[in-house]
């Protein structure tokens, strides 16, 4: 079912357009890329907390004046845009990876790279090999491509991705996967020259691109694979709660039972899996975390939103404005930052609640809510918190609103808050495990979940 999933999202988008070979004129391109940088300034909470104002507009002159031709496909636009809102370098203001473009390009039998990619301690590895050339192992290390360096590809890969640091831009192009990223940028290419360093020496191999959608949409899962599970042996109980999104009632349902079924196993170990995880809302997440707390909890320190004229007329037409949340948007002066408070969350009963040892795993793919949960749960000491430092900030720019540009239609995200974690700390950081695992090639080989069973073990 997995490999279906953002296959069947790209080929249901709107991607008509594309397959009409719609065009945008310059004119129209000129004005959204100006709605946008000024809607950026206007609606974001802090659009310079992490680039300055003179670099900011000059990237964006930069951008403009580079659009020379008449016209620009959804495609070539979107890569217009995109460069203008990850100067931002914030993750949770961004323009999606091309879906639709990317869709269009899989229905007319369009080719990709053959190898996903993934970024550690400044190295390029294979680690997933969907070409003929079974000779190229997973965890091989790639140094060029049709002779450019990796570093010299991602240099122009980054510009499309948003994010805080290049830690996290490299995990963003995992999840989305390289060898989209490398169409996006680079176009359909036939065949690739790969410098690949084989048994210690390097090698050069002609490797031929693959079908889109049968020799690669078809046969690989996504990172973000994030799925309700429960399974207890003699060692711990371990929970993997899905993402913190989806049908409530059923997500509450399951953390229910699975709390349940630990009980009635007497389990001392609760693993709770949150890498590749790609978030979602604080309420799903809370009522996990009401099962592991012996005290009244909240999820931030502080949760701040800044309200705009830009952010009001988007409330009033896209949202239920007799809700607190809503209203408290409508009720402030444009540019105010002000404070949005939460109740405590009450833990679930006593006899209800998990007594034993708590581990929560993450890694580089425990994006936003779920970095946000395991920096509660290691600010509150609920648990104790294994893998490797995650790509998000637990303190950061979020709370997203999302409104279309005029011209074009294409959707942007923008950050309208400033969530702190629960210890208080705004270090430019992601969450720092306790017990430091690495996941390397984020492949089947699971070294952080068989590296803390074998601690478990052997104490």
């Amino acid at each position: 079912m997995k490999k279906y999933i953002f296959l069947t999202l790209i080929v249901c988008a709107s991607f008509r357009q594309e397959l009409k070979g719609q065009q945008f004129g310059q004119k129209e391109i000129l004005q959204d890329l100006d709605y946008l940088y000024e809607s950026l300034i206007e609606a974001h909470y802090d659009v310079y907390a992490y680039v300055t104002p003179i670099d900011f507009r000059s990237n964006y002159q930069r951008v403009r004046n580079s659009i020379t031709k008449d016209s620009l496909s959804l495609l070539e636009t979107t890569n217009v845009f995109q460069k203008v809102i990850s100067a931002v370098n914030n993750g949770h203001t961004e323009i999606d990876f091309p879906g639709a473009s990317y869709g269009a390009y899989a229905h007319s039998g369009g080719t990709v790279f053959p190898l996903e990619i993934a970024f550690e301690n400044g190295k390029s590895w294979v680690r997933k090999n969907f070409s003929d050339h079974q000779e190229i192992q997973v965890g091989t290390e790639i140094t060029h491509i049709n002779g450019e360096t990796m570093q010299a590809i991602l240099a122009n890969i980054y510009p499309q991705v948003s994010a805080e640091r290049t830690y996290f831009k490299n995990a963003k192009i995992e999840m989305y996967s390289f060898p989209r990223y490398y169409w996006q940028i680079f176009g359909e290419q036939d065949t690739f020259e790969v410098d690949l360093v084989l048994n210690g020496t390097s090698h050069k191999i002609i490797l031929n691109a693959i079908n889109l959608i049968e020799g690669y949409e078809m046969k690989r899962n996504e990172v973000l694979n994030a799925t309700m599970t429960l399974r207890i042996d003699d060692t711990a109980a371990y929970l993997n709660p899905g993402n913190f999104s989806g049908d409530e009632a059923r997500y509450q349902r399951f953390i229910d039972s699975s709390f349940v079924e630990i009980k009635k196993n007497q389990s001392k170990n609760l693993i709770v899996d949150l890498r590749n995880n790609g978030g979602g809302n604080d309420s799903f997440s809370d009522y996990l975390v009401s099962y592991l707390a012996d005290k009244p909890f909240k999820w931030n320190s502080s949760f701040t939103l800044k309200t705009s004229q830009f952010l009001k007329e988007h409330t009033r037409k896209n949202n239920d404005t007799t809700q607190i949340f809503f209203k408290e948007i409508l009720r402030h002066d444009n540019g105010e930052v002000y404070d949005y408070a939460f109740d405590a969350y009450q833990p679930q009963e006593k006899e209800k609640r998990f007594h034993g040892k708590v581990y929560v795993l993450v890694n580089r793919q425990s994006h936003s809510q779920s970095a946000v949960t395991a920096a509660q749960i290691q600010d509150y000491n609920f648990g104790t918190i294994v893998g490797e430092e995650t790509g998000d900030y637990p303190s950061l720019y979020a709370s997203q609103f999302q409104y279309a540009l005029p011209n074009t239609g294409i959707p942007v995200k923008v950050s309208k808050g400033r969530i702190v974690r629960v210890n208080g700390s705004t270090k430019s950081e992601g969450v720092i495990p306790d017990i430091e695992i690495q996941d390397h090639l984020l492949d089947e080989k699971d070294e952080i979940l068989e590296g803390l069973l074998d601690r478990l073990n052997h104490n």
